[in-house]
């Protein structure tokens, strides 16, 4: 398999008409890219595929042995490997947007351009996504019996993750015989857990066609790692963990230097020359770029290159990278997709999925900016046009008052090793189901009414809750649901899955958790309608 992943702009296609649950299962489960031994499904669903899809199946000898049964009926284990599969093959948050936006497509929604107007695109019982930067996404279906002023059931969370991003100019002078690359922390990362790790790089570049004159976007990861960061012997008496200077004393090595100094890669002022020659050519070969001077610029980040893969004695667990917060992410836009078609159904289901996040969603493509307050209401106007129905501040004020927004974020699980540092009674477990976060200094959305609110939704999704408060003596972090629900005045809460090690460069969660995850938020989006109608 090539290593790089190349982001085309595809001709708009007519989406598929509306799938049955075996079609819905096949793309959540990731059957496509199983193994060939695990492709194996019972007639009914094999039946209920589309043609395309029934080369790829197998018919099991034993209908238990049907994976697509196991994803449709939500059982927690069809979804282990798919995650880590997911989380290995997409480093970068470039990756996993790319990667949501092949699965939007293979369920039959449908791209919004923001620089479209999408007034007469949008319709009840459509399915559409927008992203922004290529680095946020917003995905989102209309139901059928939808009439303007509905709610809008809304699960948002962020994507991007502690890394370290090539420097402008990451070019270091040799030392001792090595070439190095500069970077820089992206929130916390350069940490200790970063030491001694194999570290592979990925993320865009931009390029230039010199026959078109037309600049692309292209993806690249390299599946092999380049970069590691040494830690010092003990033997020198220099403590290592959590006392070096992440300028000077994080920087990676990623091969020893030429005896031969190379020539500049391309003319006086080009991009390529500010980076390591041998990286720019690897880069380029990887894309198939033959003028290297082509490539404007690109966003390029070291990533533990480790697989995520089960452990435990039983295989309960999930040791992986950048779970932080893909655990989240992956179960609720896939949630999205395998949610019942319903054509009673009069609301907007929506999951939307932030980058920066982690330093404080500021930037345009982060929570703070107007990307879903803008998707919501442009929405409203193209539905509201085509139900002739004027739109304005009363028809978007109705919808916000009947929406809510869950607010999904990775939790602390208990570590048995300091569980001095948790507040009794609040200590969440892995495996068990999705957690309640709360704060008394409003660094959650979590109060009462929304507290109540998604215990109904676990009851009717046959899911388990659990809760989590920080000690009065420890920092609380924070989540994107305050600055959302503050901005668009919904009702929120803030949940999500419990996770060991956060921060660190490789951290665990249970087995099952995805799994259990994506059961919550499908019933979150299938049921939000029924609970907002038992309130008053």
């Amino acid at each position: 398999m090539h290593a790089s992943d190349v982001l085309l702009r595809r001709p708009r296609e007519m989406p598929p008409t509306n799938l049955s649950q075996a079609q819905k299962a096949y793309i959540v489960s990731d059957f496509e890219s199983r193994p060939e031994p695990q492709r194996k499904s019972c007639r009914s669903c094999i039946n209920s595929l589309a043609a395309p899809q029934r080369r790829s199946v197998a018919l099991a000898a034993d209908s238990d042995e049907c994976l697509l049964c196991a994803a449709a009926k939500g059982k927690p284990e069809a979804f282990t490997q798919p995650f880590c599969d997911f989380l290995t093959n997409n480093p970068t948050v470039f990756h996993a947007v790319g990667y949501f936006e092949k699965k939007l497509r293979d369920a039959g929604f449908t791209e919004l351009p923001a620089r479209d107007q999408w007034v007469g695109q949008i319709k009840p019982g459509g399915k559409y996504f927008v992203t922004r930067n290529g680095s946020s996404l917003v995905a989102f279906t209309v139901g059928e019996s939808y009439a303007p002023g509905s709610g809008v059931a809304m699960i948002a969370g962020h994507i991007d993750a502690l890394t370290a991003r090539l420097k402008p100019v990451s070019t270091k002078p040799n030392k001792a015989g090595y070439v190095q690359l500069g970077v820089a922390p992206y929130a916390g990362a350069l940490n200790e857990t970063w030491w001694d790790r194999d570290l592979s790089i990925g993320g865009r570049v931009i390029v230039r066609d010199p026959e078109t004159g037309k600049t692309t976007t292209e993806l690249v990861r390299l599946d092999w790692p380049i970069a590691r960061i040494p830690t010092l012997a003990p033997h020198f008496g220099l403590g290592m963990m959590g006392k070096n200077n992440k300028e000077t004393e994080a920087v990676p090595v990623v091969g020893l230097e030429d005896k031969f100094p190379t020539d500049p890669l391309g003319p006086p002022g080009s991009f390529v020359n500010t980076q390591p020659a041998k990286l720019v050519k690897l880069i380029a070969s990887e894309l198939g770029v033959s003028d290297l001077s082509t490539i404007l610029n690109w966003e390029l980040e070291l990533y533990d290159s480790q697989p995520a893969q089960t452990g435990g004695l039983d295989r309960e667990f999930i040791f992986g990278p950048r779970i932080d917060d893909k655990l989240c992410s992956w179960p609720a836009l896939l949630a999205l997709i395998a949610a019942a078609d319903d054509k009673e159904d009069s609301y907007i289901r929506l999951v939307a999925l932030f980058d920066d996040e982690e330093i404080g969603s500021l930037l345009r493509q982060g929570a703070r900016g107007n990307f879903l307050p803008s998707v919501v209401e442009r929405t409203v106007e193209a539905l509201s046009a085509a139900a002739r129905v004027p739109f304005g501040p009363g028809v978007v004020g109705r919808t916000y008052a009947r929406s809510f927004l869950a607010s999904a974020d990775v939790t602390h699980a208990g570590n048995p090793n300091f569980l001095g540092a948790y507040l009794d009674n609040h200590i969440p477990k892995l495996n068990v189901g999705v957690v309640v976060s709360a704060d008394s200094n409003g660094h959650m959305t979590t109060d009462a009414v929304s507290t109540a609110i998604l215990r109904r939704v676990a009851q009717l999704s046959g899911s388990e809750t659990q809760v989590f408060q920080i000690r009065n003596d420890t920092r609380s972090g924070g989540t994107v649901g305050p600055m959302l629900s503050s901005a668009m005045g919904v009702k929120a809460a803030d949940l999500g899955l419990p996770q060991l090690s956060m921060h660190s460069i490789r951290a665990t969660t249970g087995s099952l958790d995805p799994g259990l995850g994506l059961k919550f938020f499908k019933g979150f989006l299938e049921g939000w309608e029924k609970v907002d109608g038992e309130w008053h």
